[in-house]
C-alpha cells in the first residue's frame, strides 16, 4: 500500500488532520474497520488509535453488523467485496443499525461505474487500493464532520499528561504552571508523543506524522528533536521522555 502523498495534499491533509472534532477528549471518536484482510485492517486500525481515536473491527458481514449494534461507530471504513456478501448488502445491515453513520468504501475497482454504484448503494466517500493513510484519516474527518457526529469545535482543547499541559489551539505549553517555549517541529513532536501516552512510537512513525513525509528519511532527525524536548521538557525535573531501546519513544507522567 503506497504512503506517497504530493505537497500539496500534504498541507491539506494536515489541516484536516489539527482540526477538533470533539468537544470533549474523554469521548474519542469511534471508528469501525471491516475488510477481511487482517493484515490491512490492522493497519488501518493502528493508524486511527495514533488518531486518539477508539477503533473496532470485524472481517465479514455478521461481524459488521454485530460490532455496529455494540461499539455505535462515529465513522464505518467498509470494503465493499467481502466474502460472501455484497458491500451494498452490509451497508443495508448497518444502516439498519445505525441510520446516519458515514461509511467510506474501500474499492480496488476504479472504473467510474462502480464509484457511482457504491454512492448510489448509500456509501458517503470512496478511497481506491492501494491508497495512503493520511488520505484515509482526512476523509473520515470530513465525513464525521459533515454528519454532525462530532462537534466543530471543542470546549477543552487541552493535552494533558501528569504536570504537562498542552494547548492545541493556543499552541502554549507549560508544566508544572510554568511555561515553556516551542519550535513548530518540537510542538508537532510534542503533541503527538501527548496524544498517546504510555504507548511507544517508533522512530518510522514519529517521522511519518511529525515530519509528514517531507523528511529524506534520516532517523537520527528523531533522536535529535527528542533531545531538543528532554532539555526543555524534563531539565530539573522527574523525567516524563523515555527511551526503549530497539522500540521507540514514550511519554508518561513523571513518578
Amino acid at each position: 500500500m503506497t504512503t506517497t502523498t504530493s505537497p500539496l495534499r500534504r498541507t491539506e491533509l494536515s489541516r484536516e488532520r489539527d482540526e477538533p472534532l470533539r468537544p470533549d477528549r474523554r469521548t474519542p471518536v469511534r471508528v469501525l474497520v471491516v475488510d477481511d484482510e487482517a493484515a490491512l485492517t490492522e493497519l488501518l486500525s493502528m493508524a486511527l488509535r495514533y488518531e486518539g481515536w477508539q477503533v473496532r473491527s470485524a472481517g465479514d458481514a455478521a461481524g459488521a453488523v454485530r460490532m455496529a449494534r455494540d461499539f455505535r461507530p462515529d465513522a464505518v471504513i467498509l470494503d465493499v467485496t467481502l466474502p460472501g456478501a455484497d458491500g451494498s448488502a452490509v451497508l443495508g445491515g448497518l444502516r439498519r443499525e445505525l441510520s446516519g453513520v458515514p461509511v467510506l468504501f474501500l474499492t480496488a475497482r476504479d472504473a467510474v461505474e462502480d464509484r457511482i454504484a457504491g454512492l448510489t448503494a448509500g456509501g458517503d466517500d470512496f478511497v481506491i487500493k492501494p491508497f495512503g493513510l493520511e488520505e484515509v484519516v482526512a476523509r473520515l474527518r470530513g465525513l464525521i464532520r459533515r454528519s454532525g457526529a462530532a462537534a466543530a469545535v471543542r470546549a477543552d482543547s487541552s493535552l494533558v499528561v501528569g504536570d504537562l499541559v498542552l494547548d492545541e489551539d493556543s499552541r502554549e505549553v507549560s508544566r508544572g504552571g510554568t511555561s515553556i517555549h516551542l519550535t513548530a517541529t518540537e510542538f508537532e513532536l510534542l503533541r503527538f508523543l501527548m496524544r498517546n501516552p504510555r504507548r511507544v512510537l517508533s522512530k518510522a512513525q514519529i517521522l511519518d506524522r511529525v515530519w509528514n513525509y517531507d523528511f529524506g528519511g534520516q532517523a537520527n532527525v528523531v533522536e535529535l528533536y527528542i533531545s531538543y524536548l528532554r532539555k526543555k521538557i524534563d531539565a530539573g525535573r522527574t523525567p516524563m521522555i523515555h527511551t526503549r531501546r530497539g522500540a521507540g519513544y514514550l511519554i508518561k507522567p513523571g513518578e
